[in-house]
């Protein structure tokens, strides 16, 4: 693949900035992000999620630089051989789960998630929650800090934190990973076809207050979310070769 227009965004930060500025005076670069054939990224994880949802609908690859902290969904910086690195960089596809929520004032809403959807009490008081899959009521009745539904590419997010399994990109499965269980105190979670579809419910929700979370968006005071895997966005991000985000969550696997 032939990526020849650039279209550059970085975060905030001085070292972003910089590496930005030194970019610019190297290679031409548009101003007009849909007239580009590719959108490089300079900053950190959390940056990039920025980008990724701000630039979801438009299907232009996405091609991260590391000048944040972990870089977890970036490559490492290097001014050198720019337009090379992108020629050859492997593409990686991830999909976005879609929430949908009702509160307890009866409104809707919506949003979509990259790494992953989760639900968190908002009170000293444990959350209680029915989770049901495809319908069917899996667990009538738990008591926790929460539950998240994450992809394979926030799997070594906040749901590995949790103690969530890792998964592997392409598996075509998503992590259901309860947040400090208590009843029932042995689950530890469960693995799920990416289109299966995820539903809770919260029992008594104005006593034990829940929100739910995807990615950036919080919706306070929730009685229902469903969560599915949204296959009608694509998201493309663009990995060196010799260190591609596949190979990057087998590592995780291995560190102790």
């Amino acid at each position: 693949m032939s990526y020849k227009t650039i279209y550059c965004l970085s975060d905030n930060t001085k070292k972003a900035h910089q590496a930005y500025l030194t970019l610019k005076k190297k290679y031409k670069l548009t101003d007009t992000v849909e007239k580009a054939d590719v959108i490089l990224v300079l900053g950190g994880d959390g940056f990039m999620l920025h980008v990724l949802h701000k630039y979801m609908e438009l299907g232009i690859p996405i091609y991260g630089m590391n000048r944040g902290t972990v870089g977890f969904l970036m490559n490492d910086y290097n001014n050198k051989n720019l337009t090379q690195r992108l020629n050859n960089a492997k593409p990686q596809i991830l999909y976005p789960l879609k929430m949908d929520t009702r509160t307890v004032y009866g409104k809707k809403h919506k949003a979509l998630a990259i790494n992953e959807v989760s639900l968190l009490r908002e009170t000293r008081q444990a959350a209680s929650l029915e989770v049901s899959i495809d319908g069917k009521v899996r667990i009538p009745e738990m008591s926790c800090d929460g539950i998240l539904v994450s992809t394979p590419a926030g799997s070594t997010a906040y749901n590995l934190s949790v103690h969530g399994p890792i998964i592997p990109l392409g598996s075509d499965i998503l992590a259901l990973t309860p947040i400090s269980p208590f009843r029932p105190r042995r689950w530890r979670g469960a693995l799920l076809a990416h289109n299966r579809v995820v539903r809770i419910k919260v029992l008594n929700p104005k006593k034990r207050p829940v929100s739910a979370v995807a990615d950036f968006t919080e919706i306070r005071d929730v009685e229902l979310v469903e969560i599915s895997e949204d296959r009608t966005k694509k998201i493309q991000l663009l990995f060196d070769q010799d260190h591609s985000l596949e190979d990057r969550i087998i590592s995780e696997q291995f560190i102790a």
